[in-house]
C-alpha cells in the first residue's frame, strides 16, 4: 500500500491558519491535497493534524483525517520526522500495511502532478530509502560570506574567493515540497539527505518557502506569473 501524508498543525504564528489561509482563491492545503489524488500514487491520502477546523478542510477536498495528531508532536519541536513515525506507525496499527509513504507539505502550492510521480519512479526503480524535492541554489555557496558582530566580512570559504562560479561544484537544497520513501525507512528515522537517497531536481520558479507574509506575497506573485506562463 502506499499512502501520502500530509501534516498540518494548526499552531502557526508567523502566518496565522497558514496550511488553511487561502492562495488565489483554495486553502494553501488543498493544492497538496489535489496533487496526491491526480498523481494516482497512492491508495490512502491522510493529513495529520492537530486542529478540527483543518481536519473539516482536508476532509472537503476528499482527504482523509483518521485521528487527531497528539498535542505532544504538535508544537513548534516536533519534527517531520516525529510526525512521519507516528502516521506511518498508527497505519501499521489498523493494518493498512503502508510499504511506500510520501510525506507532502500543506503549504506546497508549487506542487506537480509530475513530480510526485517522478519521485514514486525513483523509489521503486532505483531501489532507494527516499526521494524527494529539491532545487539548485542561485549562487554559489561557496562564496558565501558572513558577518561578524561588528560587521566585518569573512568568506565561509576562503580557498574560493578567486575560483570562476563556473569552475564551482553546482550546489542544491531541499526544496520543501515532498519526500517519497520505504515505511520501514521513516520508521527507522533514517537521514533523507543521505547517499540512500536521490532528488527530483525542480526549476527554482516552482520552489518558494512560505514562512513569512513576505514570503506568502512574493509566493502569490511568482505562482501567477508561473500560471500565466504555461
Amino acid at each position: 500500500m502506499r499512502i501520502a501524508i500530509i501534516p498540518a498543525r494548526g499552531g502557526s504564528k508567523r502566518i496565522p491558519r497558514k496550511n488553511i489561509k487561502l492562495f488565489h482563491g483554495k486553502p494553501m492545503i488543498a493544492y497538496s491535497i489535489e496533487a496526491a489524488f491526480a498523481s494516482n500514487c497512492f491508495d490512502k491520502v491522510i493529513v495529520s493534524t492537530d486542529d478540527l477546523e483543518i481536519a473539516e478542510v482536508a476532509k472537503s477536498f476528499g482527504a482523509h483525517v483518521p485521528f487527531i495528531r497528539p498535542s505532544e508532536i504538535a508544537d513548534d519541536y516536533a519534527t517531520t520526522m516525529d510526525v512521519m513515525q507516528h502516521a506511518v506507525a498508527w497505519c501499521k496499527e489498523q493494518s493498512w500495511a503502508p510499504e511506500f509513504v510520501c510525506c507532502i507539505y500543506a503549504t506546497a502550492p508549487f506542487i506537480k502532478v509530475r513530480d510526485l510521480q517522478k519521485g514514486w519512479q525513483l523509489v521503486k526503480e532505483d531501489h532507494v530509502k527516499f526521494a524527494f524535492s529539491a532545487t539548485t541554489f542561485a549562487f554559489p555557496i561557496q562564496r558565501a560570506i558572513k558577518l561578524s558582530e561588528d560587521g566585518n566580512v569573512a568568506m565561509f570559504s576562503p580557498e574560493y574567493e578567486q575560483t570562476r562560479s563556473q569552475d564551482l561544484v553546482e550546489s542544491y537544497h531541499d526544496a520543501g515540497q515532498f519526500y517519497w520513501g520505504e515505511a520501514s525507512a521513516f520508521l527507522a528515522g533514517l537521514s533523507i539527505f543521505s547517499e540512500h537517497s536521490r532528488c527530483v531536481v525542480l526549476p527554482r520558479k516552482q520552489v518558494q518557502d512560505i514562512d513569512t507574509q513576505d514570503d506568502w506575497d512574493f509566493a502569490e506573485a511568482l505562482y501567477l506569473a508561473t500560471q500565466e506562463s504555461l
